[in-house]
């Protein structure tokens, strides 16, 4: 495993300290200001600080009621997420000036379990990087490697929870924007199913309507009992749990993606953690003729999230997509939940990187001029997309663990399940966790 930067306590920990009165909320919120106050200045990671009201909202927590797990717990979330007389300008320096009016509805479900905001973390432009770089609030760095990115779009979220400055985070992901920067990172992040945590207040700056296509919000954590908690307390309504013992559970893993091999190193590290799974008695099958066509999967989601991204404007060609086009993408994503649902009958969870390489060198070019040599061949942005983007295009749940190093960078794995078996893929991933500690 690569070696943790923090041995801080994560979110239930702290909030059974608290429950113990070993610590009061203030004290909590109290150590986490001093940590970020310590630690931040070369990461810049918690760009937006609210220090003043989470004292004072710390002080007002007197006893934790029945459904407040992360009572008195200090956290923040990324800079997407509104909350009430902060900025919200998702790293675009002509909305720098947006203040939110009201907490996004994830950040009232944090407050409501007991959780303390002390900010906002980083993000690039319009979420739309592997990368936490933008003009308003300058550059996030890799707490393993500042000449590195900590990935994007939640690239302050992991670099603030690898550094220990908070326990806690809540990110979003529509191209790996949880999974990358906790893969980068070597924390927890979870991908949810799409509309089981609403984005309600996670909106484009000056839109507020639908649940973004393809886009979804989810926590991230230090460990796997963290991600569920949060999990639990931003769900829209319960999910099932199944919880098979490791060495009951099916899985298949996914070695590389037809569109883009794996850097070596990242393999390596993972198939030890299969392997490592294999030994303590579960299947693990890497060849099956259930497999979707990944290639075909992979062009139409790029496709949908072009669209998606940019709001149904225009494209670089100056092309408007039309309706029908729009409809049949929809029909190609229902055939692709279809096809994983075959495959899922089979296997309980797919294993697959989050990435194929682990956190690059800053890069100032914009993400799509990009590329990267990986195991002999050259890759453009659209191939590296293909491990994010699969979970994606189906409405997959998908949990990434640390799971080992390339070097002195973190390694990470995703755990893929079938739509709305989230609290399963977080409940395997512990599992795996626990294995390879």
């Amino acid at each position: 495993m690569h070696s943790k930067l923090t041995d801080e306590p994560g979110a239930l920990q702290v909030a059974a300290q608290i429950r113990a009165r070993e610590l009061t909320p203030l004290e909590a919120v109290d150590a986490a200001i001093a940590r970020i106050e310590a630690l931040d200045g070369p990461i810049n990671a918690v760009v937006v600080r609210d220090f003043d009201r989470a004292r004072d909202a710390a002080r007002k927590l007197i006893a934790p009621g029945p459904d407040q797990p992360l009572f008195g717990v200090p956290m923040t979330v990324k800079e997407s997420f509104d909350v009430a007389g902060l900025p919200t300008c998702w790293g675009i320096e002509d909305h720098r000036g947006n203040v939110a009016h009201q907490d996004s509805v994830v950040v009232e479900r944090l407050k409501r379990a007991g959780a303390v905001i002390l900010g906002k973390t980083n993000v690039p432009p319009q979420l739309a990087d592997w990368q936490a770089t933008n003009a308003v609030y300058g550059r996030t760095v890799n707490p393993h490697d500042a000449t590195r990115t900590p990935g994007g779009s939640s690239g302050g979220s992991a670099a603030a929870l690898a550094s220990g400055m908070v326990p806690a985070e809540y990110g979003s992901d529509i191209g790996g924007s949880i999974r990358v920067p906790a893969h980068f990172s070597g924390v927890w992040g979870h991908k949810t199913t799409w509309g089981v945590v609403t984005s309600k207040g996670q909106e484009f700056p000056g839109t507020d309507g639908h649940e973004i296509a393809l886009g979804v919000v989810g926590p991230l954590a230090r460990n796997g009992e963290d991600l569920a908690a949060l999990l639990d307390v931003t769900l829209n309504g319960p999910l099932a749990l199944e919880d098979k013992p490791l060495a009951e559970t099916r899985f298949f893993h996914l070695e590389a993606h037809p569109l883009c091999p794996v850097d070596e190193p990242v393999r390596a590290a993972i198939e030890a953690a299969v392997e490592a799974i294999e030994t303590a008695g579960a299947r693990v099958d890497r060849r099956s003729d259930l497999l979707p066509d990944l290639a075909a999967l992979h062009a139409d989601y790029m496709r949908m999230l072009q669209i998606a991204m940019v709001r149904g404007a225009a494209g670089p060609d100056g092309q408007v997509a039309s309706a029908a086009q729009w409809f049949d993408l929809l029909d190609a994503q229902h055939r692709a939940q279809r096809d994983w649902a075959a495959l899922f009958a089979e296997y309980d969870f797919v294993l697959a990187p989050p990435a194929a390489f682990a956190a690059f060198p800053h890069d100032e070019r914009a993400m799509p001029q990009r590329q990267w040599e990986i195991g002999g061949a050259v890759c453009g942005p659209e191939a590296v997309l293909a491990y994010a983007g699969m979970a994606v295009f189906a409405e997959l749940p998908a949990t990434c663990l640390p799971v080992g190093a390339a070097g002195h960078l973190p390694v990470g794995m995703q755990v893929i399940g079938n739509r709305f078996r989230d609290r399963d893929c977080i409940a395997t991933a512990t599992a795996i966790g626990a294995l390879l500690a």
